[in-house]
């Protein structure tokens, strides 16, 4: 298979740069409304890789793009009507950056992560073999690796800023962060996408182990979801036929980056190691299999 073409940073100059994160550029188009870029760039352990994986940006765009029409009648969403020609005319400088921007309103994003953990799997396996516990949640004794747990749980964390370490924090911490009815609006809403897509995922073939969510503010004061939805990037995706308990199941999303990263001697800080192109080529197909299994008709 050849490899798409890579984008790994956007050039745009009709439009004021804003800020590069992780993955996303985003430029300013008015004062309510930004432009999204969503590059081929990849972090692990919050290190910007300095390889970007073939695709990845239009996987992910199109795979949030799904969620976000599906999940609407439940979470309004960031999106906006206004197309990418309007803001961005010129043919030339658009076609770098077609089918991986959007057009998003300007809302108050909250600083918290909303993780929803399903199955007990990665740090939360980690901590659970220490404590019985993930981030402060007392779990049945017993459980094994990847097994789904009882119910999902709401695991939040602080965000961080590009190459630093997200921060779990307790419910409580998001209260003292947000307030009390935010703070339960958050967990509820993230609980409530999570199972839903979930289960439909699980129709199509894919097991959703876990996902992070982020919400901001619109200025009517509605919670909205923004960032991106149950991708690759954001989720742990499992091939529902190749799931046991007991082990780490193969998967759909980056984790086959950080098992690679894993066999290192890498110390998990800036500079990120170089991919082999094998490596990052694989993790693109594997990402693409993903977004066929789900939105396929």
């Amino acid at each position: 298979m050849t490899a798409p073409e890579a984008l790994f940073e956007s050039a745009l100059t009709s439009l004021k740069l804003r800020a590069r994160g992780k993955v996303r550029d985003i430029y300013d188009i008015d004062e309510k409304h930004m432009l999204i870029v969503t590059t081929d760039r990849l972090s692990a352990f919050d290190v910007i890789l300095p390889d970007p994986i073939p695709g990845k940006g239009r996987v992910l765009t199109r795979i949030s793009n799904f969620w976000f029409d599906k999940l609407k009648a439940i979470m309004p969403n960031h999106l906006s009507d206004i197309t990418l020609e309007q803001v961005v005319p010129d043919a030339a400088e658009r076609a770098q950056i077609e089918g991986r921007a959007i057009v998003v309103k300007l809302l108050k994003p909250l600083p918290v992560e909303a993780i929803v953990r399903g199955y007990l799997i990665g740090s939360g396996w980690k901590d659970y073999q220490k404590t019985g516990e993930i981030c402060g949640i007392k779990l049945p004794a017993g459980l094994q690796q990847a097994q789904q747990l009882p119910e999902a749980i709401y695991t939040p964390s602080t965000k961080a800023a590009v190459d630093q370490h997200d921060e779990n924090v307790s419910f409580e911490q998001t209260v003292s962060l947000l307030g009390q009815d935010l703070a339960e609006q958050v967990r509820d809403a993230s609980l409530k996408l999570y199972n839903i897509a979930a289960e439909y995922a699980k129709e199509r073939g894919i097991i959703i182990a876990d996902t992070k969510f982020e919400f901001g503010i619109d200025e009517n004061g509605i919670l909205c979801l923004i960032d991106e939805a149950l991708t690759p990037d954001s989720s742990r995706f499992w091939p529902a036929d190749q799931y046991q308990v007991g082990i780490s199941p193969p998967s759909f999303d980056k984790q086959y980056i950080r098992d690679y990263l894993e066999t290192l001697d890498w110390d998990k800080t800036a500079p990120g190691p170089v991919l082999p192109s094998e490596v990052a080529l694989f993790c693109s197909e594997k990402y693409r299999e993903a977004e066929l299994k789900l939105t396929k008709d």
